[in-house]
């Protein structure tokens, strides 16, 4: 049975694995997709995570075909949408002009807009800043997000890829003027690239209550172990992960390998019970582009590692040296 976790200080359960929807009309087409969602759901899913630039990158796909899918799919699979909890996000470039992106009042209340359109849903229950706009006052951001809370167009709003000062920035704006906060914090984070969170934000989300969704919980793909010590890859996707490329993650693999045989598990599982065990993260944000990756990513529910499995993968991926008596 799912066991779910409460987002933060606020009222939302969520499942501990997010389902990310960037391949979603990329790597995956529609009828995988719709699949893909129907079978996390029927696993105990109720966490969805999408963007509105999904995947805005790809050869004819103009944005915002991740949230259609979804809203497709919400539409007709018949699931309850109290059910679920949908979360989606904002900042990137969805068209041309200047008030086509960004953290402006002015795009925000466009945005959420087309946004709930695509979806095909009157309320958003996390709605997200993808990544910070430098230019644009924060209390402009929090004034914008506090009205759509007010409207009920967004139940609660997140920030992900925030510096340590921005994400303090924005607590300290909504404090002072008693506007809606971000509850959540989406990092980057994983076992070979843990001090980005690890060094401050950490710190900020435990003191200030925010729930954690990490995204790529797998590097990539890295700790999926497709990627081996003098083999030659393959892929389109190498370019990002070539920088875990060295003999101490090597090592770590190999490592992990061992763990893995001996739980019966898949590298792949082993990662993300790493991140499931600690208790300050709230739900992992997982893709998939088949079925059979679904499967294998939410075995890692029904792995647990030890306290002293866990502290040999913290000694093996430690970024700082701890001071010598």
């Amino acid at each position: 049975m799912m066991k779910y976790r409460t987002l933060g200080r606020t009222g939302l359960k969520v499942s501990p694995l997010c389902l990310g929807t960037m391949q979603f009309g990329w790597t995956a087409d529609e009828p995988v997709s719709q699949r893909i969602l129907s079978a996390a759901c029927e696993a105990g899913v109720n966490f969805i995570d999408t963007a509105d630039i999904y995947s805005r990158w790809a050869d004819g796909n103009p944005g915002g075909v991740a949230e259609q899918i979804v809203g497709r799919w919400l539409k007709g699979s018949g699931v309850p949408r109290e059910k679920l909890v949908i979360a989606t996000k904002l900042r990137g470039n969805m068209g041309e002009g200047p008030d086509h992106e960004g953290l402006s009042r002015a795009h925000i209340l466009k945005a959420v807009e087309a946004s709930l359109r695509r979806l095909q849903i009157e309320t958003i229950d996390l709605y997200q800043a993808h990544w910070p706009d430098e230019a644009v006052p924060i209390e402009e951001t929090l004034r914008a997000f506090d009205d759509l809370v007010k409207q009920g167009k967004v139940c609660f709003i997140g920030a992900s890829n925030y510096a340590t000062w921005q994400l303090m920035q924005a607590l300290w704006d909504s404090d002072k003027y008693n506007l809606a906060r971000f509850d959540c914090l989406q990092p980057h984070y994983n076992l070979v690239h843990r001090a980005e969170f690890e060094a401050e934000l950490a710190a900020v989300c435990r003191t200030y209550e925010l729930g954690v969704i990490p995204y790529s919980p797998l590097a990539g793909g890295f700790l999926t172990g497709k990627y081996r010590r003098n083999r030659q890859t393959h892929s389109a996707r190498l370019g990002g992960v070539k920088r875990y490329f060295n003999d101490r993650n090597w090592d770590l693999l190999e490592r992990m390998d061992g763990m893995a045989k001996e739980k019966g598990a898949t590298l792949s599982q082993i990662a993300l019970a790493w991140l499931l065990a600690d208790p300050l993260i709230t739900s992992l944000i997982i893709g998939a582009n088949s079925l059979d990756q679904l499967k294998e990513n939410l075995g890692a529910l029904a792995i647990s590692l030890s306290a002293e499995e866990k502290a040999v993968l913290d000694k093996a991926t430690a970024w700082k040296v701890e001071n010598e008596e």
